[in-house]
């Protein structure tokens, strides 16, 4: 069955986050669109510089999650944070759990979900840097390659891509996770 993936991001996420998981859904056949809160193309951050563009499909005003099989949230350090001041974003992150889809974070990434208030009691990993942000908000931190908590994956870093890839694919596949909540 085709899947359609959200990937949410604005200017300067990391590049490899974004490009390498929407690369690998679509090697699945599925569409994986970029979801951002502007239009156009929003620039990319690699190795500690400015990195390339990437076209949005679609802004947040544009979609629901009730379009979507899942949902994506490459890290970088802009891009979290600049996400996290828009209320439509945090809310469309929000829906995906109260929907419970399947949602996959890498990197900074999961401070979305702490801005969303989905992480208490939870078991993920992330950037090290994040890992007191997301205790402090209630998650159950853990240093692995990728972390898998009904149907919330996790990783760290651009290493773990293809482990994050790998379980992202197999979450979407199973569909809904009765067991994620908002």
């Amino acid at each position: 069955m085709s899947k359609r993936v959200a990937i949410l991001a604005t200017n300067g996420f990391e590049e490899s986050e974004l490009q390498s998981p929407k690369e690998y859904l679509e090697q699945q056949g599925w569409t994986a669109e970029i979801v951002s809160p502007e239009s156009g193309t929003i620039k990319s951050w690699t190795n500690g510089n400015w990195g390339k563009e990437f076209n949005v499909d679609k802004t947040v005003d544009e979609v629901s999650s009730s379009d979507y099989h899942a949902l994506v949230l490459p890290g970088g350090v802009i891009n979290p944070d600049l996400l996290r001041r828009n209320e439509k974003a945090v809310n469309f992150v929000k829906d995906f759990f109260e929907e419970k889809k399947p949602v996959a974070a890498i990197c900074h990434g999961p401070q979305m979900l702490i801005e969303a208030g989905v992480v208490d009691g939870r078991k993920l990993t992330s950037f090290k840097s994040v890992k007191t942000d997301l205790v402090n908000a209630g998650a159950n931190w853990i240093d692995e390659e990728v972390v898998v908590d009904n149907g919330l994956v996790t990783s760290r870093t651009p290493k773990d891509l293809p482990a994050f890839n790998k379980k992202m694919v197999e979450e979407i596949k199973e569909g809904k996770h009765e067991l994620q909540r908002a």
